[in-house]
């Protein structure tokens, strides 16, 4: 089932106000689709841990295009404030930023949005890439200096219009800081209120255990999908053995799992899919048996690839909560009822055993990105 025809009907519809009532939107989904369960379309009910108190929705958004898609379009603001507060609306508690998308932008976006009802949510942002405080220019490298990451905080409170960060995350490990300044910052923020919780993303396994000693580390967000599965080797270990919760980004492959991608596929100029050889024309043939798989099984389950995708994750740990990013109203509506998409014992142990005899071909990142990740920090003197 291919995400882009399925959900045509229902993106036209919701493409001007977008407040079609949601027994609607469910009723145009099904008419286009009779094999599409309606109980796919409910909004979310379940909440979910991360780490030793922090409660969510068992699925988050990811804002991180609503300033700039894949595509380098510019989405229109109100429509982008709309689906944050219809997410809201239909169950979704946790929201995905950091300083780094726009930069700048998108945490005011969020902010805006989030206004009415922020003390009912939970917002999650992240710094560490260096970049200007006063233009935003993107200097080179990474910049976690204790001083450094308490200006930054400072600035994210007035774009997110807010007096504190529930979730904190270091975006990438600073192979200059050792990660025990890092924690000692966040701890005075934490004393001061202004930051509730924290995480690491992308880190070394090392990393998280020094972390982890001086103050709890409430959740690791890393790309976890089955197209890229590997946190499975040790970030998702480490979390079950310390009690850290797990945030998936990009939990459908930048679309990959949705059927949206394939051989036929042409990347704008910016768009980081085309420089990733796991897209690349010889590649993406090679790892399309994956798409066609998770097809098989929403026909066979009567769903979406994508909830498909999501509904695989959510079933892999009680403490993983995907953060699904998107700028189509249709598609937030249709993540989120991958909650109610359910394996079967047997049914997930036959899955596996499927998806475990498809190899992916090519690299998750370009070089110098994925140089980045698994980063340990230095020893402190």
């Amino acid at each position: 089932m291919d995400r882009r025809n399925l959900l045509k009907t229902a993106g036209l519809a919701l493409a001007g106000s977008a407040i079609l009532p949601f027994d609607s939107l469910a009723q145009t989904i099904k008419s286009e689709v009779n094999h599409l369960k309606n109980d796919n379309l409910q909004p979310l009910s379940n909440k979910r841990k991360l780490g030793a108190s922090l409660e969510v929705s068992s699925i988050g958004l990811g804002v991180q295009n609503m300033s700039r898609t894949y595509q380098t379009t510019i989405p229109s603001r109100p429509e982008m404030h709309n689906i944050i507060r219809t997410a809201f609306e239909k169950g979704v508690t946790l929201f995905d930023t950091a300083e780094a998308y726009g930069p700048f932008e998108v945490e005011r976006i969020l902010g805006e949005a989030l206004a009415p009802f922020r003390d009912k949510i939970v917002i999650e942002t992240k710094f560490g890439w260096n970049i200007d405080q006063e233009t935003g220019a993107r200097l080179p490298g990474l910049n976690s200096r204790p001083e450094h990451i308490k200006i930054v905080v400072e600035g994210m409170l007035k774009r997110l219009r807010t007096d504190r960060i529930d979730l904190l995350y270091q975006h990438r490990v600073d192979p200059q800081v050792p990660i025990e300044d890092v924690v000692g910052a966040i701890q005075d923020l934490i004393k001061d209120g202004k930051v509730l919780h924290y995480g690491l993303s992308e880190p070394g396994i090392q990393t998280v255990r020094r972390a982890h000693k001086i103050h709890p580390v409430t959740a690791i967000q890393n790309e976890y999908s089955m197209l890229w599965r590997g946190p499975e080797k040790e970030i998702i270990p480490i979390c079950e053995e310390l009690g850290i919760g797990f945030v998936p980004w990009s939990p459908l492959g930048v679309g990959f799992l949705t059927g949206s991608i394939d051989e036929n596929t042409r990347y704008a100029q910016g768009d980081i899919r085309g420089m990733e050889t796991r897209f690349s024309s010889e590649n993406i043939v090679k790892n399309m048996p994956l798409v066609n798989l998770i097809k098989k099984w929403s026909s066979q389950k009567q769903t979406t690839p994508a909830q498909i995708s999501l509904a695989w994750l959510l079933a892999q740990k009680p403490w993983i909560v995907p953060i699904p990013g998107t700028t189509q109203m249709a598609h937030m509506m249709e993540n989120i009822g991958a909650e109610n998409v359910k394996f079967t014992s047997d049914e997930l142990k036959e899955f596996n055993k499927q998806l475990n005899t498809i190899q992916i071909f090519g690299e998750r990142l370009p070089p110098f990105v994925q140089a980045f990740s698994d980063v340990e920090a230095p020893q402190k003197k």
